[in-house]
């Protein structure tokens, strides 16, 4: 299986939670990548209606983030 690197920005209140996360997996001593790649495997191959999910999220984000 081949891998593609991509950079990205994410929020600090996420970041100190994926470290935790990471923390939390020491025993497998899993990394930021693999958790993200772990989460995303979870929610791309979940049977939710991902994709109206995604747009809710963004724009709840945006106008958080955005005011």
């Amino acid at each position: 299986m081949t891998r593609t690197k991509m950079g990205v920005s994410v929020r600090t209140g996420l970041v100190d939670e994926l470290d935790t996360m990471v923390d939390e997996c020491s025993d497998l001593g899993a990394s930021r990548s693999e958790i993200v790649e772990a989460i995303l495997t979870a929610y791309l191959q979940g049977d939710e209606e991902r994709i109206e999910k995604t747009r809710e999220l963004v724009i709840r984000n945006r106008k958080q983030f955005n005011g």
